[in-house]
């Protein structure tokens, strides 16, 4: 089976956990409603907290988080496969929390999970944007993450990953024909880099990508998000884009088939070499004549 209905759910979530559940779930129940066999939701599902302090005092362990269980019941009650792109996951012992993605199957198992490894330590002011340092709220994942599904493996990842191709390289030479990208993007960097980088890491991957994503002014924080939740073709083809304006979802028609037929035109993946470093060759400078 290698062809089904991906349902990217795109959210304009406030500092209220309670708000945002009520919101996913209805989402997810109207995306199902529509065909989706596979529903998606950005990265910060939970909640975007209104400072540093906040975003810390709610975040929740795995084992009470109050999104994870909705995501979970969405799974078992839909009988579609979730990705939660990503909540906020306290993990005892630690002092930062962890931005954490989940593959949820259709029973409400959790299959997989990812931390994000690329923290967003960024200065976009001189590009009418603000500075951001995740690295101070949450710590850095370790370890990338493949994932199977009733159609074929995802490779699991988080927004600011996707500024790091060798990533989705390893991800595909290591089994993936999927990649998610559940994602917070800011809106200056959103209008300048969001559809040439995606459409860039699955032509190089020759992987479809899902990246769901946050839209709008978000109450509680005032931050401001990119939305274009957005599938695409590995072919580089965007199958469906929920636009800049308003929350909702869309549906895409994969077909996985089109990961082989792309691959075999261009074999990239087969063609990687190894290579000695750069090595600076400096110009001789002549002496200004005197």
């Amino acid at each position: 089976m290698t062809a089904f209905k991906a349902g990217l759910i795109q959210t304009n979530v406030s500092n209220d956990m309670a708000e945002n559940v009520a919101f996913v779930r209805e989402q997810a129940r109207l995306a199902r409603d529509a065909g989706a066999d596979f529903i998606m939701t950005p990265e910060n599902t939970g909640l975007i907290g209104a400072n540093r302090a906040d975003t810390l005092d709610k975040a929740q362990t795995e084992e009470t988080h109050g999104m994870l269980a909705a995501a979970r019941a969405s799974a078992r009650e839909t009988g579609a496969w979730f990705l939660l792109g990503s909540i906020h996951v306290r993990v005892p012992g630690e002092e930062q929390i962890r931005n954490r993605s989940y593959l949820i199957d259709s029973s409400g198992g959790i299959v997989a999970s990812y931390d994000k490894i690329h923290m967003f330590d960024v200065e976009l002011s001189g590009v009418g944007g603000q500075s951001y340092r995740e690295s101070s709220t949450f710590k850095p994942g370790e370890r990338s993450v493949l994932a199977e599904t009733p159609w074929g493996v995802l490779g699991m990842t988080i927004c600011y990953d996707l500024r790091f191709p060798y990533l989705y390289r390893e991800l595909a030479h290591a089994g993936a024909v999927m990649l998610s990208i559940p994602s917070s993007f800011t809106v200056p960097t959103g209008k300048a880099h969001w559809h040439a980088i995606l459409r860039s890491r699955a032509i190089e991957t020759g992987c479809f990508v899902f990246a769901p994503a946050q839209v709008g002014t978000h109450k509680g924080s005032n931050r401001q998000t990119y939305g274009h939740s957005i599938a695409i073709a590995p072919w580089g083809e965007v199958l469906v884009d929920a636009g800049g304006e308003k929350p909702g979802f869309v549906i895409a028609d994969i077909d996985l088939a089109k990961v082989v037929e792309a691959r075999r035109a261009v074999p990239s993946l087969q063609h990687d070499r190894k290579y000695s470093p750069p090595v600076l060759h400096k110009a001789a400078v002549a002496k200004a004549a005197e």
